[in-house]
């Protein structure tokens, strides 16, 4: 089992930094400037699925692997994104949308209607029970964020568990 840290850091600019710790003490980081408040709700949100999940192949467990950030864009130079992280990358965003649709008023999704949602990218079905403790934890992410004073860092530990294959 191996351990990512992330550490969040609240700039006094308004944007964020996001620094990734590898279990080996190597680290990459990116800042947040344009969309700062977005990216912060985003990253905490994949914490949650990921580790609510135990899903090892996505966005934190790529990092942990030795994945760094420009490992998922443009030119792909790692090549395709395993399945897992595709798969997280649509729940996630999934969770973006009924985030936006709450502060507007709008309902939760039911567990059935993300399982429809994800269609044939469906890599496992979701329960109810499983949207409940994912919901449960980004809310204490927020909340600890919303709480992190300008200046300081918000750190959480991901613990990966270690498996053979993306999916396995």
């Amino acid at each position: 089992m191996s351990v990512l840290t992330l550490c969040l850091k609240k700039r006094s600019d308004g944007g964020s930094a996001l620094t990734l710790e590898r279990a080996d003490g190597s680290r990459v980081w990116q800042r947040q400037d344009r969309h700062a408040e977005f990216f912060a709700s985003h990253d905490l949100t994949h914490y949650a699925v990921e580790s609510v999940l135990g899903i090892r192949h996505a966005f934190y467990g790529l990092i942990a692997d030795g994945w760094d950030f420009s490992s998922f864009e443009k030119p792909w130079p790692r090549g395709p994104l395993p399945a897992d992280a595709l798969w997280v990358e649509r729940f996630v965003s999934l969770l973006d949308v009924e985030r936006f649709q709450r502060s507007v008023g709008g309902d939760q999704f039911t567990a059935a209607e993300c399982n429809e949602q994800l269609g044939d990218a469906v890599m496992r079905t979701l329960t109810e029970g499983d949207l409940e403790a994912i919901r449960a934890c980004r809310d204490e992410c927020f909340v600890a964020w919303e709480a992190t004073p300008v200046g300081e860092t918000l750190s959480l530990r991901l613990l990966l568990t270690p498996s053979a294959e993306p999916g396995a």
